[in-house]
């Protein structure tokens, strides 16, 4: 489970890169529920915060990167943004952004694995993450599809920390590996590693990526919202066994998202 003690190697932030603003607040507001918080003035919008009941769950900016598509991007608690950046060069991976103060928030930096799955890195000072997690409407989980799982153990484990646990999917769906910051029990997974081929990750063109999971009251009802607000659904509904009922989704911008129910007890 996610909390909101953000320890590292944990995800504590995620923001949405959207090539339209307005209609990026617009369609989260109708599928979870999200208010959306300009932090500019004027028209532009050109990003803010969304929040649930008053707390923050997420980011929204303008999509500026030429070339790169509209996707979230996740970040993990780190106490040395400097330091996980070095750790980053040294098992094969690249640094997007350097290491970045803002203001008295904390400090960040993105990168992207050697295969080319994109992430971020947060060092807090004033603002440790989002408010709310683990709530309907709240990131749940987080979850890297990727060509080559082991290649992603042996890198996120290096730079983050993480520890493995792995588990065979049902009906031959392959291996499933959950994911736990160091040092902490197994009731912390935060996410998990799913091995895919490269011709099924057409949506960053071969290469790996992360996407939220977001828990919702009822999967059905949200999935409907999603359709009837201009997204779409890539697979389920469908139930998976003692973990809920969830869907794979796209924005009308194709970002990725999924959508879980979480099973009772």
């Amino acid at each position: 489970m996610i909390t909101t003690d953000f320890a590292p190697g944990s995800p504590c932030w995620l923001d949405l890169g959207a090539p339209d603003v307005r209609a990026a607040a617009a369609f989260y507001g109708a599928v979870l529920g999200w208010d959306y918080e300009s932090m500019g003035e004027g028209e532009d919008m050109e990003g803010g915060m969304f929040r649930k009941d008053g707390k923050i769950v997420a980011g929204l900016g303008k999509l500026t990167e030429e070339g790169a598509r509209s996707a979230w991007m996740i970040y993990y608690s780190v106490t040395d943004a400097d330091a996980t950046t070095q750790a980053v060069e040294r098992a094969g991976g690249t640094v997007r952004v350097a290491p970045m103060d803002l203001e008295q928030w904390g400090r960040m930096a993105q990168y992207s694995d050697p295969l080319g799955g994109q992430f971020a890195v947060w060092q807090p000072k004033e603002t440790k993450g989002v408010d709310l997690v683990d709530e309907p409407g709240s990131l749940s989980w987080t979850e890297l599809y990727t060509s080559d799982a082991a290649a992603a153990k042996e890198f996120y484990g290096g730079v983050l920390g993480w520890r493995f646990s792995d588990m065979e999917l049902p009906g031959g769906g392959g291996t499933y590996s959950l994911i736990t910051p160091a040092g902490l029990p197994e009731e912390r997974m935060h996410g998990g590693v799913m091995q895919l081929r490269e011709e099924d990750l057409a949506l960053a063109n071969g290469r790996p990526y992360w996407h939220p999971v977001f828990a919702v009251a009822d999967c059905d009802a949200a999935v409907a919202k999603v359709t009837e607000n201009g997204g779409s659904v890539q697979m389920g509904p469908q139930d998976a066994e003692g973990v809920g009922r969830l869907a794979v989704c796209l924005d009308p911008a194709s970002a990725d998202f999924v959508l879980l129910t979480p099973a009772q007890g």
